[in-house]
């Protein structure tokens, strides 16, 4: 993507973070820009130029679960519009990420999801990911 993408990126990303607010996410999206070499940030689109989803993804080089190598190809985040799925839109965004990731000496791509989130994880599956492990995180404050 490139920044005359942005405002179809925004409203993709608010769509997949909504808990995110507009100013994070044009940050984010300023500084994925800025760091091209080390991630790939895929729009797809109609024939007409409407935004029908994205995703983006990067090189973890720090130890990613469930991966023996380093780097990884990581899938940071993908959504494809409820009215555009199930036509192999995402399917063709990982096959270019996973271009990409041979292309940058990477063997493994790997990816997340909330525990609860039964969709993605069926996509996921769909695009033949392998479940490594789950986890739940905790944290304590420290006065």
């Amino acid at each position: 993507m490139a920044p005359a993408d942005g405002a179809d990126w925004l409203m993709l990303r608010r769509a997949l973070w909504p808990g995110s607010t507009e100013a994070e996410h044009a940050g984010e999206i300023a500084h994925l820009l800025e760091n091209a070499d080390e991630t790939i940030n895929l729009m797809a689109r109609d024939a007409d130029g409407t935004a029908l989803g994205f995703a983006e993804a990067g090189l973890r080089h720090d130890y990613v679960n469930g991966c023996d190598t380093s780097p990884v190809a990581f899938l940071e985040g993908i959504y494809v519009v409820p009215e555009a799925r199930r036509r192999g839109l995402a399917r063709a965004l990982v096959a270019a990420i996973e271009a990409w990731a041979r292309k940058m000496g990477c063997r493994e791509f790997a990816s997340d999801a909330l525990l609860d989130n039964q969709a993605s994880h069926a996509m996921h599956g769909a695009l033949g990911f392998a479940e490594t492990g789950r986890v739940v995180f905790f944290r304590k404050a420290l006065p």
